[in-house]
């Protein structure tokens, strides 16, 4: 039986962005004050402007982070856990209420796609007091599938 072989994709910036599009399970890696790394499973989706957005609250220990140091990372990863995955690393920045809602619809709609009513979608973002971060992706690695190294993976 053959093996899967492991790959790593050198892609560029289009092809990044082709591959991220579709993909909305993300773990982002932010810097605590003590420097250790805080990961945080979240949803995010890809901009119009080619940056990784997510919606959280105000309270998160990834904003309070980002914050005082916005560089951070993010791991793209498929549907399937066992797929491909990308990092991507840069600078992000946190837009609050009221800048935050019309990019919140963005996010929305990068997403999941039209709301069936977006003042109620607006009045919503106001209320729960939500915060937009937006990860200008300025580095990121090859596109990764899991597997054996090439040596190891013929019978």
């Amino acid at each position: 039986m053959a093996r899967t072989i492991a790959r790593a994709d050198r892609v560029d910036r289009g092809e990044l962005e082709a591959f991220i599009r579709p993909r909305h399970n993300v773990i982002l890696a932010t810097t605590r004050s003590d420097g250790r790394p805080q990961l945080s499973p979240v949803t995010a989706g890809l901009d119009g402007g080619g940056r990784l957005v997510i919606a959280t609250y105000p309270q998160r220990a990834k904003v309070a982070n980002l914050r005082r140091a916005p560089q951070a990372a993010a791991c793209v990863l498929s549907d399937d856990f066992g797929g491909a995955w990308v990092q991507v690393y840069g600078t992000a920045e946190v837009l609050d209420l009221p800048e935050a809602v019309e990019a919140l619809v963005e996010y929305f709609r990068v997403i999941a796609g039209e709301h069936p009513d977006w003042d109620e979608y607006r009045q919503a973002m106001r209320d729960q007091g939500k915060v937009l971060v937006r990860l200008h992706i300025e580095d990121w690695g090859p596109i990764a599938t899991g597997g054996f190294p090439p040596e190891l993976a013929e019978d």
